[in-house]
């Protein structure tokens, strides 16, 4: 008599450097996406702007667990106990990618820089932190220099995108 198995399949562990490019792009062109947002109204006073940073830094999270919990009820494979906490705790990079954009509104907020224009360094700083994403990912993975910065540059472009979009909404 034939023997019948089933195999028990793993959930798919994503690798450190995936969820770091990932969650890092994602989460940059979430800032920037969120900096034209909140600008859109013109709200430039401090306390805004510490509103700003707290809601930021709100909807990164928001996202990060539905992004982790959608990675989880994705697998197909049976689940651990834990299972669910580490697809959660996986999306740390998308988070982390918006605390540098939290900085300059917070900062704006308890008055290290005025208020009004933070705009423009929150929208460089993102714009740099994707062309450094694409960049060093490139790199991880064994690519020339030249193809790294040309993938830097196309990660940069998401960014530009969201502030010329911006632009011309508004």
């Amino acid at each position: 008599m034939a023997q019948i198995t089933t195999a028990v399949h793993e959930p798919r562990q994503h690798d450190t450097r995936e969820a770091v490019l990932f969650g890092g792009v994602y989460g940059a062109v979430l800032a920037c996406s969120m900096v034209a947002a909140l600008s859109q109204y013109g709200h430039t006073s401090r306390v805004s702007r510490r509103y700003d940073a707290i809601w930021l830094l709100v909807t990164a999270c928001a996202s990060a667990l539905a992004h982790g919990y959608a990675h989880y009820i994705a697998e197909r494979a049976p689940h651990r106990r834990w299972d669910a906490l580490r697809a959660l705790a996986d999306e740390w990079p998308l988070v982390t990618a918006v605390l540098p954009t939290v900085a300059i509104l917070a900062g704006a907020g308890w008055g290290w820089w005025p208020a009004d224009g933070v705009e423009d360094p929150a929208f460089l700083l993102n714009i740099l932190l994707l062309f450094g994403l694409g960049l060093v990912t490139a790199r991880w993975s064994g690519r020339a220099w030249a193809v790294a910065v040309g993938i830097g540059l196309v990660d940069a472009l998401l960014g530009v995108v969201v502030v010329v979009a911006n632009a011309v909404i508004k």
